[in-house]
């Protein structure tokens, strides 16, 4: 597909037949931002995968959208679901203390939640920046701070905290974005460094474009998708199936010795 092609659907990839975890049937599982977009792929996924799952939006309705839409399939398990604003840290962490009481020690966390609107320089003040920042790093390390406690007692666990490729590209328009995702880099070294001996392992995924229904309709037009099969190897808008693919994985047994590194899911754009 050209830049002077339609823009592409945003169908799932339903025509191919994913791997399976074993060790995630019944495994007790944490998502933030898992109403819609990458997340809600991840939540969907993980409940196809027989996984007890819960997850945090502030978009109630297309939270709630997901899980009937899940429940139809016919789950081991239907998610839960709490809607909180994740700026808010004392109701982040009240609201996981609760999906605890409900669903059990966390034994995997996968920090998705983020928001990725554009700002110019000009326009950022110290309020927005402040904003920017709690919306997309603050939470990652408060919700780590509020399972590690459930998960060390339950012998160890698997944290997923969702980075970007965007700093490392140089994106304009988002500084507040490319920093806090940069950051989340080091966050996930020194948290992998600390958490280690309890064997929680901690690691980072880096999306590129992925073909979410707010990307597609927000941001891709011809001229962005022609930067982008420019820059990847692959000639293909990643689906966000493939992100909840390699969450899969870092949160299964399969990838045990797999912590304090960083996964890129971009068709090789660097």
């Amino acid at each position: 597909m050209t830049a002077n092609d339609k823009t592409p659907d945003i169908t799932p990839c339903t025509d191919i037949e994913f791997g399976s975890y074993p060790s995630l049937q019944g495994r007790t599982i944490l998502v933030t931002g898992g109403g819609s977009g990458i997340g809600a792929s991840i939540v969907t996924r993980f409940a196809a995968l027989g996984a007890r799952v819960a997850f945090i939006d502030i978009d109630e309705e297309a939270s709630h959208t997901l899980i009937k839409s899940i429940e139809k399939t016919n789950v081991d398990y239907s998610p839960l679901f709490r809607g909180v604003d994740i700026k808010n840290l004392d109701k982040l962490t009240s609201a996981i203390k609760e999906l605890e009481t409900e669903i059990g020690s966390f034994q995997v966390l996968v920090n998705n939640a983020a928001n990725d609107t554009r700002h110019s320089i000009e326009d950022v003040t110290p309020e927005t920046w402040r904003d920017a920042l709690s919306v997309n790093l603050d939470h990652q390390f408060f919700a780590v701070q509020a399972v590690i406690k459930g998960m060390k007692k339950a012998g160890g666990g698997s944290i997923i905290n969702m980075g970007s490729m965007s700093w490392r590209i140089g994106l304009d328009q988002l500084s507040a974005y490319v920093t806090a995702k940069s950051a989340i880099e080091g966050l996930t070294n020194g948290l992998a460094r600390e958490l280690g001996p309890d064997n929680i392992r901690v690691n980072c995924i880096t999306p590129g474009f992925i073909k979410t229904e707010r990307q597609v309709k927000l941001w891709l037009t011809p001229e962005l998708e022609k930067i982008i099969y420019d820059g990847q190897c692959l000639k293909e808008l990643i689906e966000p199936e493939y992100v909840a693919n390699l969450v899969a994985f870092l949160a299964s047994d399969d990838s045990r010795m797999c912590t304090s590194s960083v996964f890129a899911v971009n068709g090789g754009w660097i």
